[in-house]
């Protein structure tokens, strides 16, 4: 499998990843925490995660947009959301409710998963005609 094919993969595994983590935060914020080795959350956390509900399913969008269109726009800003979640995660794994064994390296490897596939779609961009 060539990198276009990879990003590509990559990308449409990321819809269902980005709408799935979307809608737990905004339908079923406690649960969705949990899962991602979060201890049961205060209520501003609970409501500060929900809050991040819209942006994920935004996310969700720009993925399955660059999915079915395919045009460099859309895979430049596949990169760009996804080089904006680079720190993010690895901020987040310094909550002291991130207990889960495990959890906060889990973070680190996000940021770095991040940082991969915005390389790797604006380099998809640069070749996609």
């Amino acid at each position: 499998m060539d990198l276009t094919a990879l990003v590509r993969f990559t990308n449409r595994n990321m819809i269902a990843f980005d709408l799935a983590l979307g809608t737990g935060a905004l339908l079923a914020p406690d649960q969705t925490l949990q899962a991602l080795g979060h201890e049961a959350p205060s209520e501003d956390a609970r409501e500060l995660f929900r809050r991040c509900g819209p942006i994920w399913l935004t996310f969700a969008a720009a993925h399955l947009v660059a999915h079915r269109r395919g045009r460099p726009e859309d895979w430049w800003a596949v990169a760009w959301l996804r080089g904006t979640e680079i720190a993010t995660d690895i901020v987040w794994s310094r909550s002291p409710a991130i207990s889960r064994p495990g959890a906060r390296e889990g973070l680190y490897l996000a940021g770095a998963f991040n940082a991969a596939l915005a390389l790797a779609a604006a380099r998809v961009a640069r070749t996609t005609a």
